[in-house]
């Protein structure tokens, strides 16, 4: 999967809530849906659009289906943040050397 696709499953807070939920491990739409003010469906629904973006694994388990976390779900949106965020920390290593240089010869009497 994509980063982008990672983000957009994760941009709703009900599916935010839901990988919360199995954090402690595999779970039933029944008992995901407990807590939630909408209906089984919807949670359905929600659990599909985080299984097609590779964050959750669905496990048969006789007449029901079990939700757990991908361990590889988020290694796309990993990626991505370490590739920004290392770019960003170059860049700013970069500006701060050229400040340093230009205090540097500033100060050097001529």
């Amino acid at each position: 999967m994509s980063y982008e696709t990672t983000l957009t499953a994760l941009a709703d807070p009900t599916r935010r809530h839901l990988l919360e939920r199995l954090r402690d491990g595999p779970l039933a739409v029944s008992a995901l849906a407990r807590d939630l003010p909408i209906s089984r469906p919807a949670v359905s629904q929600h659990l599909k659009v985080l299984s097609d973006a590779g964050l959750l694994l669905v496990e048969p388990a006789g007449t029901r289906r079990l939700y757990r976390l991908a361990p590889e779900g988020l290694d796309d949106l990993r990626a991505w943040l370490d590739r920004l965020w290392g770019d960003a920390l170059d860049s700013f290593a970069a500006r701060a050397h050229d400040i340093a240089r230009e205090i540097a010869r500033k100060e050097t009497p001529q």
